[in-house]
């Protein structure tokens, strides 16, 4: 790939079900470096096809991510499996074995129209707090999340697809919805680490999305914007190795400042990426701003999200992904 083709540190959104000339411009931006999909952009499993086959095309080499968990938050309903809420797979029977399942059949479906990744799974401890997270979550405590996550991790790489867990350093206890105000997660240090555990447990982690909450343990700082969480814990203390994305900077919870400051002081932080959605005025400002120096760390990172090339059968003749279909359902 040549340099002016690799991807940037700016995830972008799209605003239809086809691309319009200044979005195109926008793909081919040096600094855009991924694409996430909302429902908006859906509209039958053809027309998703052709959108992603349009944007690979215009953009070589660029990844296309959805938020697509189950439950709730799966973007594409109509012609994809309704993969049942985390917290429903981990209360009932067979919990191991149906998470790795659940994470088969959406990486499957999603490959098969040419979305690269989801950002799943939630790692985020079910305290009965976050109304935000709630049936998200994959259990109650840090051994339960990191267990169900490790099957649903390895369903998605048997689907073809890479991992992103998330909300690093947790999201469950506090009880404010960072899309629209700022939480604030008062326990001691002691206590936040239990939320963390996951992270360094999960050896096939290929990515990890911050919080936009504040931590009185590190001094109210903001995951997103936090050198010692970002850094010193998730690197250093945890040893994780993956790719860091911040969740969408035009969310009430990462505000303060200019997109391009935000966004300079998240990468300065320690996040590899960052995303701006449903605000395409201020993912122009921030393409057109921002300063960045490429890195050879965040090359290798960002490769290591690349759907597995075997996996792009179409899924009719996938036999793991028809099993895996029929025994989740």
């Amino acid at each position: 790939m040549s340099e002016m083709l690799k991807p940037g540190p700016v995830c972008v959104d799209i605003e239809g079900t086809v691309l319009t000339d200044h979005e195109r411009e926008r793909l081919r931006h040096p600094m855009t470096g991924m694409v996430i999909l909302f429902t908006r952009n859906y509209r039958t499993r053809r027309q998703l096809k052709a959108l992603c086959d349009e944007i690979h095309a215009v953009r070589p080499g660029i990844l296309i991510a959805v938020d697509h968990e189950g439950g709730r938050v799966q973007r594409f309903r109509e012609g994809f499996t309704p993969v049942p809420a985390m917290a429903d797979i981990a209360s009932g029977h067979d919990a191991l074995a149906r998470f790795a399942a659940a994470g088969t059949v959406l990486a499957a479906e999603l490959r098969d129209v040419g979305v690269d990744m989801t950002f799943a799974p939630v790692l985020d401890i079910n305290w009965g707090r976050s109304g935000v997270i709630g049936t998200r979550s994959l259990g109650r405590t840090a051994d339960e999340v990191t267990a169900n996550a490790s099957s649903f991790i390895l369903g998605l790489r048997k689907g073809g697809m890479a991992s992103c867990g998330k909300h690093f350093p947790g999201h469950g206890w506090a009880e404010a919805d960072s899309h629209t105000s700022l939480p604030v997660d008062d326990r001691p240090i002691e206590a936040l680490r239990e939320d963390m555990r996951p992270y360094g447990s999960l050896a096939d982690l290929a990515s990890v999305m911050t919080a936009h909450v504040s931590y009185t343990a590190f001094g109210g700082e903001v995951a997103t914007f936090s050198e010692k969480l970002l850094r010193d814990v998730l690197r250093g203390e945890l040893g994780f190795a993956g790719l860091v994305f911040s969740d969408d900077l035009s969310m009430k919870g990462a505000a303060g400042g200019s997109i391009v400051d935000q966004a300079e002081k998240a990468l300065g932080a320690g996040c590899d990426m960052v995303l701006v959605c449903n605000r395409p005025d201020l993912a122009d400002e921030l393409l057109a701003g921002l300063t960045w120096t490429r890195t050879p760390e965040f090359d290798l990172r960002y490769e290591g999200l690349r759907p597995e090339p075997q996996a792009e059968c179409l899924i009719e003749d996938n036999s793991a992904y028809r099993s895996a279909r029929a025994f989740l359902l």
